[in-house]
């Protein structure tokens, strides 16, 4: 039904929907990705656990000057905080990449040394209308890529943001994406409940715009720290040691 009111949205509205699209990638400051290493520790000692991020413009760090400000940073010093293990992290993101054309890219790649895996996607399938299951299909061959030396490696899955809180987007425009996104993450969470050893995790509505980049679109350093104490809890249970 929720795919059925999407459609129906999308060609009701799609001259106003078509503007509105136009008019936010004019308007809306272009962010690079972060700068400086894109990998680190957090913590003293030997490296204890591995942890991988991987993704889109989020796992990218868009909205912070460099990686250690954005997501695989911050992750790894949230999980040192309640775990006291030393994480080393690294992140390998692609801003405006879809879910398809990363799995592709690590498949091409050595696979990744890592001990849990944290994915980050959905904006760009959302935008660019990939159907549900396409996209799920998408992200199992991603997981496979990940997987093919380490078959019980663990894996996060973040879920689609809700881009309906996209403040930075006008309405109705939001709202239809916000549908989109939704449906896509409903794929997201039925893989994940399906695959041994992958898990979903929900996504922290960020609600404070101080917590954004100067776009009013990407989180900015607080943002992923916020990001990051959201879901450490979960994560902090999954942490195995290197192999």
């Amino acid at each position: 039904m929720e795919g059925v009111r999407f459609w129906l949205a999308l060609i009701a509205l799609a001259p106003l929907l078509m503007a509105q699209a136009r008019r936010a990638r004019r308007d809306t400051p272009r962010l690079p990705e972060a700068g400086g290493a894109d990998h680190g520790h957090a913590g003293a000692g030997p490296v204890a656990t591995r942890l991988l991020v991987v993704g889109e413009s989020t796992a990218a760090g868009v909205g912070v000057a460099e990686h250690h400000q954005g997501l695989g940073g911050q992750l790894a010093r949230a999980l040192h905080a309640r775990s006291a293990r030393t994480v080393g992290w690294r992140v390998t993101g692609v801003n405006g990449i879809r879910a398809r054309a990363l799995a592709d890219r690590l498949a091409a790649e050595p696979p990744p040394e890592a001990d849990l895996v944290v994915i980050s996607l959905g904006v760009n399938d959302t935008t660019g209308l990939t159907r549900p299951g396409r996209y799920q299909a998408d992200l199992r061959a991603l997981i496979d890529a990940l997987r093919r030396d380490r078959p019980t490696l663990p894996v996060a899955l973040l879920s689609v943001p809700p881009m309906q809180h996209f403040t930075a987007l006008p309405r109705p425009l939001r709202q239809v994406l916000g549908l989109r996104a939704a449906r896509l993450d409903r794929a997201q969470r039925a893989l994940a409940a399906r695959l041994e050893g992958v898990q979903h995790l929900a996504y922290p509505i960020i609600a404070d715009p101080a917590y954004l980049a100067e776009d009013g679109y990407h989180p900015g350093e607080r943002g992923y720290a916020y990001i990051a104490d959201r879901v450490a809890d979960t994560l902090a249970a999954r942490l195995t040691p290197c192999r």
